[in-house]
């Protein structure tokens, strides 16, 4: 039978009772304080093998108490609880040394197996952090539900490493917050966060887009120019929509990740790939995989740590907050403060929100702009989702645009892509080509691959036509009539 001494140290006497007879059954020795500074006592007498202590406490803060501990007794394991279910809870926990963090309320069991896992899991000293930030950061997640507490103690895990993260999600559900949340507080954290789309960037384009080129490697390429992995380099690259990449700039990818290092295009010389890669996507790679659009050797690469996030219909819980968030930062940004009554409340969580948080977002800022009523009753909501579109209407509209029409929003895409920056140079050159591929290659499919009706229907000289078939790689594949 164990033989260990378990610490507990919280406010709440019944909390106390609880843990000291669901351990005690287990055989341990278990001594319950209500205070730190008890704790501490023990702590420096060099009593107890375990200690469980709540973050709040009326003495000090346990998150405090925790630096302290490790510094007088660097093996003794730390599990620490709290009501206060956010990221930055379970990230400053995980910082300050702790073996665990256990969101509050949690089930017996689970705290036993962490208590069982804490005292025979070889110790690690963990090193400390030189300092923390004074102020209290603002949180860029947003829950309190059992989903996203199992998501901020992964993402806690996560920030003293390197590791490669997918996160998987529908649109909307946030998924380059959490790519940011892994940056903002990881230990690259000083460094840059560079984020692309690869479902907004031309197929000729992601190469250059990723690696940079040299001057002269392609017409038009007239300066040298960095690409992302250049401009991350010491902080994180979060590759967006990464089941849009294309198979070629795949391979390239594999690559890097496999002997972390990459070459411009156009360039000779290796470059050593310093950055954390995090990748996310809203398509199922898998699916993909069977399909032959995926690298399934890219997939386990970039698979190292998955994270699903979940859709806003699996947390509705979460609502409330999620709009009192909205309508204050709406506030902050000028425009007028507003507050739901109950009703409308809870007609917003029996919503199914298809657009999941971005489409709350966008519906609380239409609250707070376009009515003048205070407080927004359930009419005002009832009629605010009768008007919400139909997620077919886009492919609808998307099939009756114009050529020109749709290169102008692939191309809008694009330049949003890149937010503040600009595109590498060369552009002009680079997107001519990405247009006259595929119209070289279905003119050549439509004639059976006959090259001299391909150039007249063209337009173009026979020769000018095999130069481009050559220079864009098009395959040329004749066949019966």
């Amino acid at each position: 039978m164990p033989s260990s001494t378990i610490l507990v140290a919280d406010d709440d006497r019944a909390i106390r009772t609880v843990l000291s007879q669901a351990l005690g059954r287990l055989g341990y020795e278990v001594r319950t304080t209500g205070n730190a500074a008890t704790l501490w006592r023990w702590v420096s007498d060099g009593v107890g093998d375990l200690v469980i202590t709540d973050v709040i406490m009326p003495d000090e803060n346990g998150l405090d108490l925790v630096p302290r501990i490790r510094k007088i007794r660097p093996d003794l394991r730390i599990v620490v609880m709290s009501a206060q279910n956010t990221l930055l809870t379970a990230v400053r926990a995980a910082e300050r040394g702790a073996f665990e963090y256990m969101p509050k309320p949690f089930d017996i069991k689970d705290l036993t197996s962490v208590v069982s896992r804490a005292l025979s899991t070889p110790n690690r000293p963990a090193e400390m952090p030189e300092h923390e930030a004074a102020q209290e950061e603002q949180l860029p997640l947003i829950g309190r539900s059992p989903a996203m507490q199992e998501i901020y103690r992964v993402l806690a895990r996560l920030m003293g490493t390197d590791l490669t993260v997918m996160i998987t999600g529908e649109s909307g559900t946030g998924k380059e917050l959490v790519a940011r949340a892994l940056h903002d507080y990881g230990k690259r954290r000083h460094g840059p966060f560079v984020a692309i789309n690869m479902a907004a960037i031309p197929r000729e384009l992601i190469e250059s887009e990723l690696f940079g080129h040299e001057k002269g490697a392609f017409t038009g390429a007239t300066t040298r120019s960095t690409g992302r992995f250049e401009q991350a380099q010491g902080g994180t690259l979060f590759l967006d929509e990464i089941g849009d990449m294309p198979l070629e700039a795949q391979t390239r990818l594999l690559r890097v990740l496999q002997e972390g290092e990459y070459t411009t295009v156009g360039g000779r010389t290796a470059v050593k790939a310093d950055v954390r890669i995090v990748a996310a996507t809203h398509r199922d790679l898998r699916q993909l995989i069977r399909q032959g659009t995926f690298r399934e050797d890219l997939f386990y690469r970039l698979n190292v740590v998955p994270i699903r996030l979940p859709p806003l219909r699996e947390r509705t819980e979460d609502i409330p907050s999620l709009i009192r968030h909205f309508l204050s930062t709406a506030a902050k940004e000028g425009l007028p403060n507003k507050t739901l009554d109950t009703a409308a409340m809870e007609r917003l969580e029996a919503y199914r929100w298809p657009g999941n948080v971005r489409e709350l977002e966008n519906l609380v800022r239409r609250l707070a702009a376009l009515y003048s009523q205070e407080v927004i009753s359930v009419d005002v909501i009832e009629a605010e989702l009768a008007e919400t579109p139909s997620p077919v209407a886009a492919p609808e509209e998307e099939r009756s645009e114009g050529l020109g029409q749709a290169v102008e929003r692939h191309l809008r895409e694009y330049f949003a892509a890149h937010k503040d920056g600009l595109p590498a140079r060369g552009l002009y050159d680079r997107i001519l080509k990405e247009v006259e591929r595929p119209l070289l290659a279905l003119t050549l499919s439509a004639t059976r691959g006959n090259q001299i009706k391909a150039s007249e229907l063209l337009g173009l000289n026979r020769n000018t036509l095999r130069k481009k078939i050559r220079e864009l790689d098009v395959q040329v594949v004749r066949s019966p009539k």
